[in-house]
Parts: structure tokens; C-alpha cells; sequence
């Protein structure tokens, strides 16, 4: 039995004149204990996706279920069992840390004390600035203050909408070891992200763009379905070099990723092609390898398609 089902969902903001697709007949069934990634960059739909599974925002049409509930008729009893951890900071700024915690565990008639053991990992960290004010935490201390506060009422699925944007790289890799501990507690785990690299900590994943699943696989089946050949090239002036590798008929696409250019060339072709085809466009002293394929390929790949 699937945890969280979503089928055919659509949902549509403004007038009918002007209306934004946010969501596109959407489907896919989350697994009990799984940690299951909605991939995508800003606006592909996945706060619109989250707000109707944690009932906060009803689809135009399709349905979805959360342990079995119907996210419409039974969204009282939905909003019991789900954490929920907005993009935005949301909880309240005035208040300290420990004021936050026992807010948020009073809603749900239960205390700090009670669940102590569910969000010790995490609030262990938090809990020497317990007497500080929300609003004057740092940015990773705000992400942990509000997964705790998600996880005060023993949820058994959790929804984190995009939890480590503008959080730096050590605060980044802190959240997803928390994540893998609370996934081995037996805790479903939605999590939405921009960032391509955090695809690999998931169990699953689903790639979204313009409010539409492009592909749904393990991190290792996405990358797997890469089938082309993926160069890296580098040179002194890289915005001429992209421009002349978007001209070469042996290059099916070019982008920027990190300091190299990403190159998926044609069927049948590879670097020496790809040499030649600079040299007639008087490309000097290019550094061309062959690349690693990543999830971010595959995306730019099924963007494509």
C-alpha cells in the first residue's frame, strides 16, 4: 500500500484569459519509509504540489490521498499525521526558539518532553540558543528550528518544500544526514529541491518542469537513460565557445555547468569530431574530456524532448 497517491492532478492560477499552468496531470505513489524527491527549479510546480497534499490548496481536478485520506474530505485528519515545512521561514520571529517549539507542540496537544526523542538529533543543536529569538538565528539554525517544529507531533509523513535553498554547503549536507535518520525511524519523506546534486540522497526521484513529471526513476535509472555521449570542453573565452559549440552540427546541446561547458554530441560521434568541429570555428586550445553523466544532464536532456 502506497503512503501518499497523487493522480491526474491539475491545478491552474488566474483568469481563464491568463491562466498559469502550474500543474499538469500529475501522478505518481509514494512507499512507506521512502524518501521521495520532487526535482525542478523555481516555478516547475512544487510548492503549488505540496500545498495540496498537505491540504493547504485544492487541485482544479484529479485526487490525492495521504495514507489512504483524501486530501479534500479528509484533510482535518490529514493535517494530524503530516509535518509540514514551508520554502519560507514561517514560524514566528518574536518568539525564541524554545517559545516556537512549545507553540507548535501545543497545537497538537502534546509537549516537548512527550516527543523529545523524535527531534533530539536535530534540536540537541538548536537547544543551547533555545532563549534567542527565531528572526536572529542563522539561516541553518532556522532550517533545524523548523524541521523540529515539523517533527514535534511524531508526524509519519513529512513534506519539506525546497528546506536548504540559500543554506550553505556544510548546513546543506548536516539536513540530508538528519533526513537519512529520520527515513530509518520509518518517517515518509517528501522533500522538493532545486539543486540537482541532492537528487543522489534520494531514494526516488521525480523531475518536474512547467508543471509536468518529466520522468520518475531511482537516481541511478535517471542517469542510467542517459545514452548519448556527454563531453566537457574549457577555454579562455567560454561564452564564444558555447556559441560555437550550439553551431556544430555534431552537437546535439551545449551548456554551462561549472567551469566547463557540457557537450551531448550526436549519435556516433565523440571528441575527435568534436575537436575538428572547433578547429574550423577557429576555437583555439580547447580542453575537451569526456564528462561524468549527472542528474542535471538528464534533466537538460528530457527538457528537450
Amino acid at each position: 500500500m502506497y503512503t501518499v497517491t497523487v493522480s491526474h492532478i491539475h491545478k491552474s492560477y488566474g483568469r481563464k484569459k491568463e491562466q498559469v499552468q502550474a500543474l499538469r496531470d500529475i501522478s505518481f505513489s509514494v512507499s512507506q519509509g521512502e524518501l521521495f524527491g520532487i526535482i525542478g527549479p523555481d516555478g516547475a510546480g512544487k510548492t503549488s504540489l505540496f500545498r495540496i497534499l498537505t491540504t493547504l490548496l485544492l487541485a482544479d481536478s484529479g485526487t490525492a490521498t495521504v495514507e489512504g485520506l483524501d486530501v479534500v474530505k479528509d484533510y482535518a485528519a490529514i493535517r494530524r499525521r503530516v509535518g509540514y515545512m514551508p520554502g519560507r521561514f514561517s514560524l514566528y520571529p518574536d518568539l525564541t526558539v524554545a517559545e516556537n517549539m512549545q507553540f507548535f507542540a501545543t497545537l497538537f496537544n502534546t509537549s516537548i518532553e512527550a516527543n523529545y526523542h523524535l527531534v533530539k538529533d536535530i534540536y540537541s543543536q538548536i537547544e543551547p540558543f533555545r532563549h534567542r529569538r527565531a528572526g536572529q538565528l542563522s539561516g541553518g539554525m532556522k532550517q533545524k528550528l523548523a524541521l523540529s517544529c515539523a517533527l514535534i507531533h511524531q508526524p509519519t509523513v513529512l513534506f519539506l518544500d525546497e528546506p536548504t535553498t540559500g543554506v550553505d554547503a556544510v548546513s546543506r549536507k548536516e539536513f540530508w544526514d538528519m533526513l537519512t535518520r529520520l527515513k530509518e525511524q520509518g518517517i515518509t519523506i517528501l522533500v522538493s529541491t532545486p539543486y540537482m546534486d541532492e537528487a543522489a540522497r534520494c531514494d526516488r526521484v521525480a523531475l518536474i518542469q512547467n508543471g509536468q513529471i518529466l520522468s520518475i526513476n531511482t537516481p541511478e535509472g535517471v542517469v542510467n537513460s542517459f545514452s548519448k555521449p556527454l563531453l566537457a570542453a574549457r577555454a579562455d573565452d567560454m561564452l564564444s565557445l558555447l556559441e560555437a559549440l550550439k553551431s556544430l552540427p555534431v552537437v546535439d546541446n551545449a551548456y554551462p555547468s561549472g567551469i566547463y561547458h557540457h557537450v551531448v554530441m550526436k549519435p556516433g560521434t565523440g571528441l575527435k569530431e568534436l575537436q575538428e568541429g572547433l578547429q574550423e570555428q577557429r576555437i583555439q586550445h580547447a580542453e575537451i574530456m569526456p564528462a561524468k553523466v549527472g542528474i542535471e544532464d538528464c534533466f537538460m536532456e528530457l527538457m528537450k524532448a
